[in-house]
């Protein structure tokens, strides 16, 4: 199926539309990017860079996909942003291409939704079915895991990760790497517990839930460094959910830890 180009839209030579598009009106495609089928951007979209973006995906208005970073050391270096499929991409928001420190990548995962007006910075890399409430910003270099969702008006500070099925509470700031399934809130974010709800609706067992329960406890009250006591734990439990935990915390890192009270 053709794709549907509203006449006020400018499609730059060299730019690849697939089979099945609707680009609204007053949008602008930029030469190097590619949309893939049944992209739909609804009207005053930006897309420009070395921009590929996934089948399905709808950019909303006044969204700035591919622009350069926000990041004084860029010098037009070529740099590139990939959008996986399905993702919903609300009004004002702002994703930024990679840069040459940090390794020329932003990728977007699939099945995302990133509301009114956030941002997603240079080098950045989201998972699968992240959510990105209203007016937060996720810094450079920052890496969150599949079916993280980060409340609105938060901040997460460059290089921060953020581990597979966290939550980030409503307007918290996050300065240190959040272990998998945990609950971060207050201004300046604090390991809280689980995520519990997230973990009950994705139909985790009950039994998984009880292991990470005692993990996290574990972790709060066990003896040692808080890199000891995740140690120990990885040499005491089988859970494939607190294995996860384990991994994340023992992989490279470039932050410190929220760790649990």
């Amino acid at each position: 199926m053709a794709a549907q180009i509203h006449p006020s839209a400018i499609i730059e030579p060299g730019a690849q539309i697939g089979d099945g598009c609707t680009i609204g009106p007053f949008c602008i495609v930029g030469a190097e990017v590619v949309l893939e089928d049944r992209v739909i951007l609804k009207s005053h979209v930006v897309v420009t860079g070395q921009t590929r973006v996934g089948e399905e995906t709808v950019i909303f208005p006044f969204a700035c996909i591919g622009e350069i970073p926000q990041d004084l050391k860029f010098r037009g270096e070529t740099s590139r942003l990939e959008i996986g499929k399905r993702n919903r991409i609300r009004e004002h928001v702002t994703m930024n291409p990679g840069t040459e420190g940090g390794g020329g990548l932003t990728k977007v995962g699939d099945d995302g939704l990133f509301m009114a007006g956030c941002h997603i910075a240079h080098d950045a890399i989201i998972g699968d079915r992240v959510i990105v409430v209203n007016q937060s910003a996720i810094a450079g270099h920052c890496q969150l895991g599949d079916d993280v969702i980060v409340g609105g008006l938060s901040g997460v500070h460059q290089w921060v990760r953020i581990g597979q099925g966290a939550i980030i509470g409503a307007v918290t700031m996050v300065t240190a790497d959040v272990i998998p399934y945990g609950l971060v809130q207050a201004p300046r974010g604090e390991l809280d517990g689980l995520n519990l709800v997230g973990l009950k609706r994705r139909g985790v067992p009950r039994s998984e839930i009880s292991a990470l329960r005692a993990a996290l406890k574990m972790l709060a009250e066990g003896e040692g460094a808080f890199q000891d006591r995740v140690r120990a734990l990885g040499a005491s439990n089988d859970s494939e959910y607190v294995r996860q935990i384990v991994d994340f915390v023992t992989g490279a890192s470039d932050r410190s830890f929220l760790t649990p009270h």
